[in-house]
């Protein structure tokens, strides 16, 4: 999990009640967290062909792309509306596709249609592969400590190593907020380096405060904050995309995008005041809606709770300061990340 990955994996929680998460959240900020990716998908493409056959695919460039590197992209329908997202990595006889397990049949179903004449296999690996994350400031440290490393690694650069005779991978994650890694490893293995990645310092966090983590970042999670209904320039996840790599599935719509400037609409950060919206109330400004709510969260920070959300707004909205609505909530459009999780960390 790139996508970023290693804290958007999770579904939000189905309450609202953020106090007992409050400690872990802490240590995702402060020191660091260790969390599962079980729910994180693996798919295997080999053959002659995987290469161009991808790169026409996807829209970020995977012709390029050097062995044990990897690039966060979209898939797109002819109409370039979103239909899931994932990381791909070289892996030198292979690509490897990471996506959620909840994108995952979607997606084999897409490849496999769009497999013609091409030398390009296709194999789901998820039962023989799992992966853990770790994040915070001080998640490098616990990887070296634990005999690890991985803080050598650049965003989205993984590597092979072979740890207590079990052969694993280390990646680390894009997310320019917070310091994160994943390891790949079988899932029965995943007992003895958990125990050790705890002994080395980490402290075990649950969903709601990765959750937590993911708005405070402002990482938008497929199926929640992009949907299939989605262009991907609306989504400002601009690491998506690559305007040089030739054609793909979607690209006429993204470079129309592109030649015209702007799109209407924008994925955007809130501060909130007020009662927390939920996700898909109706932003309003003046009477008029312009807008619409899909991720919200107390942040639990050191200095009080503070209320934000995530969504989409209308290009003319975007200066109305605190005069948007949301319900009973008030919102003021706020960069992201939400620095204010991070500076009182």
């Amino acid at each position: 999990m790139s996508d970023y990955a290693a804290i958007r994996d999770h579904p939000p929680s189905a309450s609202t009640e953020t106090e007992g998460a409050a400690p872990e959240f802490a240590a995702l900020l402060s020191a660091c967290g260790l969390f599962r990716l079980s729910s994180r998908a693996k798919i295997s493409l080999s053959g002659k062909d995987r290469v161009r056959w991808l790169n026409g695919m996807i829209t970020n460039k995977i012709r390029d792309l050097a062995p044990g590197q990897g690039v966060y992209a979209f898939v797109l329908n002819p109409q370039g509306h979103i239909l899931g997202d994932l990381y791909a990595y070289n892996r030198g006889e292979s690509l490897l596709v990471d996506t959620e397990q909840s994108q995952a049949d979607k997606l084999l179903e897409i490849f496999r249609r769009h497999i013609i004449m091409d030398a390009v296999q296709v194999a789901n690996l998820s039962d023989q592969s799992t992966a853990i994350g770790i994040a915070g400031p001080k998640a490098g440290q616990v990887l070296r400590v634990a005999g690890l490393g991985g803080e050598e690694l650049t965003p989205l650069q993984f590597v092979d190593r072979t740890w207590h005779e079990l052969p694993l991978s280390v990646v680390r994650n894009d997310n320019p907020a917070i310091e994160s890694y994943e390891v790949w490893l079988t899932p029965g293995h995943v007992a003895s380096l958990w125990e050790a990645l705890v002994s080395s310092g980490a402290t075990t966090v649950g969903m709601t405060a990765l959750e937590l983590l993911r708005v405070a970042c402002g990482i938008p999670r497929y199926g929640q904050d992009i949907r299939e209904r989605d262009l991907p320039q609306e989504t400002e996840q601009f690491r998506a995309l690559n305007f040089d790599k030739g054609c793909y599935i979607g690209q006429e719509i993204v470079e129309r995008i592109r030649s015209r400037g702007k799109v209407h609409r924008t994925f955007t950060g809130f501060e909130v005041t007020g009662p927390l919206p939920v996700p898909g109330q109706k932003i309003q400004y003046q009477g008029k809606e312009v807008g619409e709510v899909t991720s919200a969260a107390s942040l639990p920070l050191a200095g009080g709770n503070q209320a934000v959300a995530l969504g989409y707004l209308r290009r003319e909205a975007s200066e109305a300061d605190n005069r948007l609505e949301a319900g009973e909530a008030r919102l003021r459009v706020a960069k992201l990340p939400f620095v204010a999780a991070f500076s009182k960390a």
